[in-house]
């Protein structure tokens, strides 16, 4: 695996890489992140990952500088995983002049949901993402449907921008026990690891409700709150939502998903399930 640390010569190496696939991360990666990698080595003759931790894309008081940063043992992943090149730039490397002027703003989905609580967070993400898909120049990219607001806006954005990529998304890898895979669960305790997966079984029962016929989507959605609250987590929101739009569900929708963040201790988990009917 050839790794990668500038602009210039990330593109270079693309010259040459035939069709690619590509990978963003920022790194401390998982199985879920090797699920990604996995589905890139179906559609591409070469996959690239990059590993940046970018800090626009977190708010005033979040965990960027406590991020966990696992280089070697992200290497040795890829590695494993049959990767061909791993891009890991440095900070001015991808931002020349410290301050980004010039910003990919997505449409209103991105104060609903996770926006609501994170002013800002889908505009750095789509910042970045452009940004790497403009140095990369990627023809596939898997992103993985756990962050599903994340998967929207991308998806929404190479659409209205004519980027020539496909996005390919992913299906969230899960531990035994139903919880989603993420780099954040390393900051769970023992017991609020154990307790965990009951965000994931919230989600299984308002699907079931969903599946059961039920179209008040509100009263499954505040069973799932009183529950997670009941049980000490500090709930930002559970939502039916269109799956295809992310706008409002109303009665009678087929293609749903469900959406949830919440907070353990001081450890934020989302998650989603898909519900078409």
């Amino acid at each position: 695996m050839e790794i990668i640390r500038s602009v210039a010569d990330m593109r270079a190496w693309r010259k040459q890489a035939g069709k690619l696939a590509f990978v963003p991360t920022m790194g401390n990666l998982h199985e879920g992140h090797l699920k990604l990698v996995k589905a890139a080595r179906e559609q591409a003759d070469k996959v690239v990952v990059s590993i940046f931790v970018n800090r626009l894309q977190f708010g005033q008081g979040e965990d960027f500088d406590a991020y966990p940063r696992t280089f070697e043992s992200d290497c040795e992943k890829l590695r494993a995983a049959g990767v061909d090149a791993l891009f890991f730039p440095d900070e001015r490397e991808l931002y020349p002049r410290v301050k980004q002027d010039f910003n990919v703003e997505p449409p209103h989905i991105q104060n609903e949901l996770c926006g609501a609580f994170r002013p800002g967070h889908f505009r750095g993400v789509a910042t970045v993402v452009t940004k790497l898909f403009n140095i990369v120049q990627p023809d596939v990219a898997c992103f993985g449907k756990k962050d599903y607001q994340q998967l929207h806006v991308i998806q929404a954005m190479v659409d209205d921008l004519n980027s020539p990529i496909a996005i390919v998304p992913v299906d969230t890898g899960r531990a035994d026990d139903g919880l989603a895979l993420s780099s954040r669960n390393g900051y769970l305790s023992a017991e609020e690891r154990a307790e965990a997966p009951r965000l994931y079984r919230n989600l299984c029962a308002i699907r079931d409700g969903l599946l059961a016929g039920s179209h008040d989507y509100a009263a499954l959605e505040k069973t799932a709150r009183d529950d997670l609250s009941a049980a000490g987590w500090v709930v930002d929101y559970v939502e039916v939502r269109q799956a295809d739009t992310l706008e409002i569900a109303h009665a009678g929708e087929k293609r749903l998903v469900v959406l949830a963040a919440a907070r353990l201790g001081k450890t934020r988990l989302i998650d989603n399930i898909e519900v078409f009917r």
